[in-house]
């Protein structure tokens, strides 16, 4: 029997401009960095904020990205609330700053900082 698998989605892509501010905030740091790690906390007055932070090593379980010359590092635990989003650089007069465009959103709250978010079906199963 032949079985045919199809390439697992990206959990997360970066729009043309965030991956340009994530290589030049990478250039500019002091020492190097394996990648940006992103992720999910518990927190804030709709329940989930996004993190960012430098990442000096591949942990066990990170799922790594690769998209547009950046390594994205995704903490395991984040996977199924991320699948699907696409992470953008906006500026404005007033200010800049990353953006997660994530259909597994269902609501944010006024500040901007935090968000609800469903987890996302099992994407990486037989049936999916």
């Amino acid at each position: 029997m032949n079985v045919q698998t199809r390439p697992r989605p990206k959990v997360v892509t970066l729009s043309d401009a965030a991956a340009e501010r994530v290589r030049e905030i990478m250039e500019n740091s002091d020492k190097p960095f394996a990648g940006l790690r992103v992720g999910v906390k518990n927190g804030g007055c709709a329940g989930m904020s996004y993190t960012m932070e430098y990442a000096e090593e591949v942990q066990p379980g990170d799922e790594v990205i690769e998209d547009k010359g950046v390594t994205v590092l995704i903490d395991p635990k984040a996977v199924l609330f991320l699948l699907g989003t696409e992470m953008d650089y906006q500026a404005t007069k007033l200010s800049s700053g990353f953006v997660f465009n994530n259909p597994n959103q269902t609501s944010a709250c006024g500040c901007g900082e935090s968000v609800a978010i469903t987890p996302a079906a099992d994407a990486f199963s037989a049936n999916a």
